[in-house]
């Protein structure tokens, strides 16, 4: 089985133009009292450098984060600065990779994923995205992200400082998230409750998504909206 290997340690001589290019595209902003800022980029990244037969890339750690801009420590580039960057690396980068699959970490670069992927794919350019999409996960800083930076980066977690935000379902908060942002359904920025996180169930949650992600690559039947699903 083929290994990750990080575009960054190559030279330029090295690189194949068989290549499949893995993007980690992640976000920075607040994810509760007890999580680093760039939690969806670690989560991305983690995804990729697990998976077979890629090359993977630095990641583009900045994303449209717009819904919690209430909370210092939050940097969004927005939408439109997002896709002209997404379209940009694919037009470039695929001057040489075969292919170039995005790792998206931050359920708000969904949109302007597939606006960039479909414009890249219209152009002729060989290019998808995948979502780092937990089934059943709560919205935010919860337990989900919360076991996944446990077991990823254990020591950027600060569970002493963990505690329950806003556990209503996500359908329910959607009308007040889009009007006031995260903070007006949340004042410390967590969408569930953390406490009962663990490492172990965070490297089971990985494992998981790595495998789909692998399989979703393996099999590249992009969709009409650019994104690679087992």
């Amino acid at each position: 089985m083929l290994h990750p290997t990080s575009l960054a340690n190559h030279s330029w001589q090295q690189v194949r133009d068989d290549y499949t290019v893995a993007v980690p595209v992640g976000a920075f902003e607040q994810h509760g009292p007890h999580l680093p800022l760039d939690t969806d980029t670690r989560i991305a990244v983690a995804v990729c450098s697990r998976m077979p037969g890629v090359v993977v890339a630095p990641a583009v750690a900045y994303g449209a984060s717009g819904e919690h801009e209430g909370f210092p420590g939050t940097v969004s580039i927005g939408a439109q600065a997002l896709r002209d960057v997404l379209v940009e690396y694919g037009r470039s980068a695929c001057r040489w990779a075969s292919r170039l699959i995005f790792v998206n970490g931050h359920g708000g670069n969904v949109a302007t994923l597939v606006e960039a992927t479909t414009l890249l794919r219209y152009e002729g350019r060989d290019v998808a995205w995948l979502p780092c999409a937990v089934p059943g996960a709560d919205a935010h800083a919860g337990r989900t992200e919360t076991s996944l930076l446990l077991h990823i980066s254990p020591e950027s977690v600060d569970m002493n400082r963990a505690e329950p935000g806003n556990t209503e379902s996500i359908a329910a908060l959607l009308p007040r998230l889009r009007e006031g942002g995260t903070r007006a359904v949340s004042a410390n920025g967590v969408l569930g409750d953390p406490r009962e996180a663990t490492a172990e169930e965070g490297q089971a949650i990985l494992d998981d998504m790595v495998r789909r992600a692998t399989a979703a690559v393996e099999r590249w039947d992009p969709s009409s909206n650019g994104m690679v699903s087992r």
